[in-house]
């Protein structure tokens, strides 16, 4: 057979996560670009829930993802590839929250029962009759973004992971490294702290929330990809 024989390309998007590792493990850094895109969405609200600003948590992102396939050697597949890197973001987060010198002792949150902090108040219903519903759901979310921002950082993680993610308690207390009692203490705080905010309806703006699509997923897919082919280079 010809040396230059065809080659049928490889159809990344079907391969489950375990193969796509396998893949860029041979080289085949395109298989990269499948896995980040597949993950991106739970990996930028995580890491936004930590830092709390989106181009940081971008950056987070990008940083996370270089450090990922620089250790993809170290993928066991004892957890999900999600979880694996979902653990990755979170101590990149935090590493940079620790140099920032702001971070407030997690017992110190804890304690923080009655916490005064101001929740932006939601107007209680909108009309679903209404034909600018969809205009009225954009900002509704956008102040739902907001309202989860101002939660104290321990507990916005907890509340990102348990209700917008739907993580498993075990799963979340293993990532922050937290009792699984924690984790249903701080959600529990965290919607006490919402729960005048949140009515019924906003229920269904939930799934909408940080979204990490189109042009900002292709933005960090692309330069991820860059640097890894500068690297090459």
């Amino acid at each position: 057979m010809s040396a230059h024989a065809h080659v049928a390309p490889v159809d990344y998007a079907a391969l489950d996560d375990h193969a796509l590792v396998a893949q860029v493990r041979d080289g085949h850094r395109e298989a990269f670009r499948h896995i980040m895109q597949r993950c991106n969405q739970r990996l930028f609200r995580v890491a936004r829930a930590v830092i709390g600003e989106d181009s940081e948590a971008e950056d987070v992102l990008q940083e996370s993802y270089m450090r990922a396939y620089h250790k993809l050697d170290s993928f066991r597949g004892d957890s999900t590839l999600l979880t694996w890197l979902t653990s990755i973001v979170l101590n990149e987060a935090r590493g940079r929250l620790r140099k920032r010198h702001t971070m407030v002792g997690l017992e110190q949150v804890d304690a923080a029962v009655d916490d005064t902090h101001q929740i932006v108040q939601f107007p209680s219903k909108f009309g679903s009759e209404d034909p600018a519903v969809s205009a009225a759901r954009t900002q509704i979310r956008h102040l739902l973004e907001h309202a989860i921002d101002e939660l104290p950082e321990s507990f916005r993680t907890v509340y990102m992971m348990r209700e917008v993610e739907e993580c498993s308690v075990e799963e979340t207390a293993s990532l922050l490294a937290i009792k699984p009692e924690t984790v249903k203490t701080r959600l529990h705080r965290a919607r006490r702290l919402l729960r005048s905010s949140l009515q019924g309806t906003l229920a269904e703006t939930m799934s909408e929330a940080f979204p990490f699509m189109g042009q900002r997923c292709a933005r960090v897919t692309d330069a991820v990809m860059a640097q890894l082919e500068t690297e090459t280079a």
